[in-house]
């Protein structure tokens, strides 16, 4: 199955399930950013995992592993990231959360 494609120069995503919370919750909407700069540990991103390329995830980048990315979720009660799925290749950066509180994300300590 391709990877999925983010479009230029911004891209609106749903964000579903509980792995990200408290920083975004189910039916929160962020706008996603495709290249740009670097990935950086903490940065919350939109990736795939090689592993399951079908799937979308909004997760945190942790640190560079074998040219991806190991992800984390911020909920340590969900393991529905790189601890279950391995490593993932990054699609873009979340820039903001546009519904329903807009604003940029709060940092989270890695």
């Amino acid at each position: 199955m391709p990877v999925p494609h983010l479009r230029r120069p911004l891209s609106a995503v749903l964000v579903t399930g509980p792995s990200m919370a408290p920083t975004l919750r189910h039916g929160d909407a962020v706008l996603v950013r495709p290249g740009g700069r670097a990935t950086r540990p903490g940065d919350v991103v939109v990736a795939v995992f090689r592993s399951r390329p079908e799937l979308l995830v909004v997760k945190r980048a942790v640190r560079p592993v074998d040219g991806g990315w190991w992800l984390y979720g911020d909920n340590e009660l969900v393991t529905d990231d790189s601890r279950a799925y391995g490593v993932a290749d990054v699609l873009g950066r979340v820039v903001l959360r546009y519904w329903p509180h807009p604003g940029r994300l709060p940092p989270q300590p890695l």
